[in-house]
């Protein structure tokens, strides 16, 4: 029996440490996630299943137009041929949405004999910037895919789910889609705490799920049908760890990290343990991003006890928070940052005052592009970040475990396989269980 898998795809794990330049990044950035409106939390008994369209509902109303709309109500009524060309006509105006290249393989899909089912659950509600950027892999993979005629001459079809990254609702999603005997695997969640929340149930409902973005150690307790794409928090935090005490000569480090987000938790936990191992110490501070903090005097409360540098390590939720403190350092602390921080909103909102933060992320455009890079910048416009290339890690992954026989038994079996291997957004991926440590 396998335990809880782990992505071992030797380039994503060559972790990289970059720094932040504004004047460079910023305007590919911003052709690629315009910053939107949140959208509101579903009300009453039918909220779960307005969370849920394979097209027949918008869930990214950011991105609307007249015809998306006329797509969405004609895939409601069952009426392929004019979704399909208002899906199409909705991409011509907006190249950057990935709900409507979704929604229009989708359709072409619908009207083919039995296509392939696959979930994919992201946080629309709770950051669409990165429910966008998720969204965008598993839709390039997937045009990819139907393009070359699908899976033994079956077509995909994406069930897009909206969680807002809240563990209840992650929890009532992962039993609605174990009962959905359509849905052959899942994608997602992208919080480690939704991850953490649902993981039991799909457990226990025997179907795949592949988080693409969760690093909490936490996950690698759960049983087998639960992988994931991205690497853990020890492979994120050992070479940034190493960079900052042995490249940048900080010694003293101190942490400002979310109490209550798990990945932030382990963050810490293993960026601790590595920046002892590597010589330096970490300087204990009152920074709890989840608590009652005043952003703008943590850097002189920081800088008065000898500290070198500052780790900001909020969850998604609370980059903006770390931001304040960002723009209160004033360049007097070497800042480092995690991977959540490898978004839209520190580029807009941070500007100057990121200028230099070194962040650690599980993968980055290569300098050298290659096919996925290309794809991308044909679909999108502009480069993509690492949640879009873990995304088509993880599609990747069960399109080819689907191959080797479409029921959710199978796709587990063929994952946990120690000679399975899918072309992943650099290169091969592959999985182990658990208990070996990458």
């Amino acid at each position: 029996m396998f335990n809880q898998p782990i992505n071992i795809t030797q380039r994503n794990l060559l972790l990289i440490l970059y720094v932040v330049i504004l004047c460079f990044f910023g305007p590919t950035v911003y052709w690629i996630t315009h910053r939107e409106p949140k959208s509101t939390e579903a009300k009453g008994k039918n909220s779960i299943e307005r969370r849920i369209s394979l097209g027949d509902k918008i869930l990214v109303t950011a991105h609307d137009n007249t015809a998306k709309q006329e797509g969405v109500k004609a895939f409601d009524q069952g009426d392929y041929v004019v979704a399909q060309e208002n899906f199409s006509l909705a991409l011509k105006s907006d190249r950057n949405d990935p709900e409507a290249r979704i929604y229009l393989n989708n359709t072409i899909a619908a009207k083919t004999k039995d296509p392939y089912e696959i979930a994919v659950i992201v946080p629309i509600g709770g950051d669409l910037n990165v429910a966008k950027e998720i969204l965008r892999g598993v839709a390039q993979a997937q045009d990819e895919l139907n393009r070359r005629g699908g899976i033994n001459g079956k077509l995909i079809m994406l069930e897009i789910v909206n969680d807002d990254n809240d563990p209840q609702i992650a929890k009532e999603i992962a039993s609605k889609l174990v009962k959905d005997k359509k849905v052959l695997a899942v994608i997602g969640h992208n919080g480690s705490n939704a991850s953490i929340a649902a993981a039991p149930i799909y457990q226990e409902g025997n179907i795949v799920m592949i988080t693409p973005t969760s690093s909490a150690e936490t996950l690698s307790t759960i049983e087998d049908y639960i992988f994931r794409a991205s690497p853990n928090t020890r492979d994120l935090t050992e070479p940034l760890a190493d960079y900052a005490v042995n490249t940048l000569g900080q010694t003293k480090i101190a942490v400002c990290s979310d109490s209550e987000a798990e990945a932030s938790v382990s963050f810490e936990e293993n960026f601790t343990w590595a920046v002892y191992n590597h010589g330096g110490k970490i300087i204990p501070i009152d920074c709890d991003l989840a608590g009652d903090l005043l952003p703008s005097e943590v850097p002189s409360q920081v800088v008065s006890q000898g500290v070198d540098a500052l780790l900001l390590n909020p969850s998604v939720r609370r980059v903006d928070k770390a931001l304040e403190i960002a723009a209160a350092n004033d360049d007097r602390l070497t800042l480092l940052g995690n991977h959540s921080l490898n978004t839209y909103t520190t580029l807009k909102e941070g500007q100057k005052d990121v200028n230099g933060m070194v962040l650690a992320v599980p993968w980055y455009p290569p300098q050298s592009s290659n096919l996925f890079t290309q794809d991308a910048q044909k679909l999108w416009g502009g480069t993509v970040n690492w949640r879009t290339a873990m995304a088509y890690d993880a599609t990747q992954s069960i399109f080819k475990a689907i191959a080797s026989g479409a029921e959710r038994q199978k796709i587990q079996q063929a994952l946990a396989n120690p000679e399975f291997s899918a072309q992943g957004a650099t290169t091969e991926i592959g999985f182990l269980p658990s208990a070996i440590a990458i």
